[in-house]
């Protein structure tokens, strides 16, 4: 029960880490591709029309790798969706105890309010 809890916890922690990362990355992408597209509002010709797309393509990439880490999260979530039915099926009794107990702490948490 614990390894299967701490292997959970494991995957949470690391999707949890790629999805910090990844915010920072596309937030850095995003704010690259809006000072690129405001620099080429100020100018004219060829010059803004390169600007233009050297802002498309950061908005473009920022869109790939949103996709590819949404992706990447499905599979982690199916995967943890998995374990945690093998769990409950493997153990029925221990999950109904389980969750009673946690029930009845939040019963006496939410009581005492």
């Amino acid at each position: 029960m614990l390894d299967t809890i701490s292997r959970a916890n494991g995957s949470a922690s690391s999707v949890n880490g790629a999805a910090k990362d990844t915010s920072g990355d596309m937030k850095a992408l995003v704010r690259d591709a809006q000072s690129l597209l405001s620099a080429a509002a100020s100018l004219t010709g060829n010059k803004a029309d390169e600007l233009r797309e050297r802002g498309m393509e950061l908005l473009d990439q920022a869109l790939g790798r949103a996709g590819k880490y949404q992706d990447q999260a499905m599979v982690k979530g199916k995967e943890l969706a998995h374990s945690a039915d093998v769990y409950v099926k493997d153990n029925p009794w221990r999950t109904v105890a389980m969750a009673a107990g946690v029930g009845l702490l939040l019963g006496v948490i939410l009581g005492r309010k």
